[in-house]
């Protein structure tokens, strides 16, 4: 029994390890790329064209105003990439 509990135990220990090194691993995302996939090179988007592609339309909604900073209806590059404070 006892055999048995230290073999979970040490294969618990090394999933965590593991998911801990995968979560190391990845890099930032890149707001450049980012912005230059959903906006095909235009200077700012507008709601409809920033939500056409999403899964969840009232997720991308929502995500669209909170970045639009001045309520123009349009994003461009820089209230994409903007921080917003929490």
């Amino acid at each position: 029994m006892k055999r048995i509990i230290t073999t979970v135990a040490a294969l618990a220990f090394s999933v965590a390890f593991v998911t801990a090194a995968d979560k190391a691993d990845k890099k930032p995302a890149d707001p450049d790329a980012a912005w230059a996939k959903a906006s095909g090179g235009k200077e700012s988007i507008t709601k409809e064209e920033f939500s056409a592609k999403a899964k969840d339309k009232a997720k991308s909604d929502a995500a669209f105003d909170k970045k639009d900073a001045n309520k123009d209806g349009k994003l461009t590059k820089e209230e994409f990439s903007a921080k917003k404070a929490k």
